[in-house]
């Protein structure tokens, strides 16, 4: 199979300028339905996987260490920077924003589109890939906005926030859907949509929901799938075969990726270069033991300056980025059954973490050792600022304010569509 990124879609273009205003979403990007047979299948499918890694730019993908604390600017504190990121009028919050819904754009037409083919194989799967994208979509909007324009078609209505818990019913359904299209059908690698990557979503979502009984389950499943186990770190995060990655966007920079999360981590003095707009905050540098196997790969320091290490191409931008692995697995099965069942499968990826087993004595403790596994295990991938505001920890552990536990909605679209509103409390 091609490159997922080197296509260029005649049906699946950017959104054009005139295009004034995210949710007013004429799909100027895309021909009709009715024009496009089961041979234009395939270049819609890897045009909807570039919108969807491409959209919503790199800081969809580092926005929760961002708001979690884990970076910060040259100056200042890590709550300097939240609280500059807390603004409706930064690229941080629009970016996001305009970025998924204009991935749901392309993923909601390419679904009307196979809707209309004959069954198939390929059919099945391209509907498969299409829920399971909109509801990875929509657990992103969900996480970071609460209440959203829920959108099963494109529509041209200025329409409405619905309520977060239509998002999740729609997310859930979504990943049931997934699991039926693509029952049976196998991916060419990792960086392909395939039954297992939609049981690991599944089992996340399960878990944000406290859903444990089922997430649980999910998540051992794929624990007991021999397909995948535990690999060494720097396979994961140096682009060498390893088990461990379930799903990822490849995000390679010769096929027309943008998304250059390593260029934002070192510095011109660096080996890879970069513009190292962020750097890891100070108990960042000192959370790992020196006997952690996941730390010369998860940061490291030059010249007196502390990088993120987990992305190592630098300017070149040629990293993929992992949306799951067993990793996690392992730790939403630990927070799943709590300190009696759990305990066993935290203490497993600690040792292969070159780490000594730990002992928590009563639920709450155990809680947090989970918690700090995640953060070390999950340094700029994308976890910390939701594990926090999920556990209720986020205000007491940030510092930040009760309505920072949700982002606010960008003011241009608040300006251009007003049944946005009201904007998210405290903005």
């Amino acid at each position: 199979m091609k490159s997922l990124h080197k296509i260029i879609l005649f049906a699946l273009l950017p959104l054009m300028g005139a295009c004034s205003g995210m949710l007013d979403i004429e799909p100027h990007s895309a021909v009709s339905p009715t024009v496009v047979g089961s041979d234009d299948i395939e270049a819609l499918r890897i045009g909807m996987y570039n919108k969807v890694q491409e959209g919503p730019t790199y800081y969809s993908y580092i926005a929760f260490d961002l708001f979690g604390g884990e970076l910060m600017t040259s100056t200042g504190r890590p709550i300097d920077l939240i609280n500059s990121l807390s603004n409706a009028l930064h690229t941080f919050v629009s970016s996001q924003w305009n970025g998924y819904y204009k991935a749901l754009l392309q993923v909601n037409n390419v679904m009307s589109i196979a809707e209309g083919l004959a069954d198939s194989p390929t059919r099945n799967r391209v509907l498969g890939e299409c829920r399971y994208f909109r509801a990875y979509i929509y657990l992103c909007l969900v996480t970071r906005f609460g209440d959203v324009p829920v959108l099963r078609q494109n529509t041209q209505a200025k329409v409405s926030r619905d309520p977060a818990s239509m998002a999740w019913e729609l997310v859930e359904e979504d990943l049931d859907a997934a699991s039926g299209f693509l029952n049976g059908l196998s991916a060419d690698s990792f960086y392909y949509v395939s039954p297992a990557a939609v049981t690991a979503l599944k089992a996340r979502v399960k878990l944000y929901l406290g859903k444990k009984g089922e997430a649980k389950e999910l998540a051992e499943s794929l624990i007991a799938n021999p397909n995948y186990a535990l690999d060494d770190f720097d396979k994961i995060f140096r682009s060498k075969a390893n088990k461990e990655v379930i799903f990822a966007f490849s995000c390679l920079t010769e096929d027309g990726s943008s998304i250059k999360i390593s260029n934002q981590f070192y510095s011109y003095n660096h080996p890879n270069k970069g513009s190292y707009n962020y750097r890891p905050a100070g108990d960042v540098m000192t959370m790992y033991a020196d006997n952690d196997l996941r730390k010369e790969v998860s940061i490291t320091t030059l010249d007196n300056l502390n990088f993120v290490n987990k992305y190592p191409s630098g300017q070149t931008g040629s990293d993929p980025v992992v949306i799951s692995r067993l990793a996690e697995m392992y730790l939403i099965s630990a927070e799943a059954q709590g300190l009696n069942g759990g305990l066993d499968r935290l203490n497993e990826l600690r040792e292969k973490r070159g780490l000594d087993r730990v002992s928590p004595g009563n639920e709450a403790d155990f809680l947090d050792a989970v918690l700090q596994e995640r953060r070390l295990e999950f340094l700029a991938e994308g976890f910390r600022w939701y594990d926090l505001v999920r556990t209720g920890k986020a205000t007491q552990t940030l510092g930040t304010k009760d309505y920072q536990c949700l982002m606010p909605l960008p003011s241009r679209e608040l300006l251009y569509n007003p049944n946005l509103k009201p904007n998210n409390p405290g903005y």
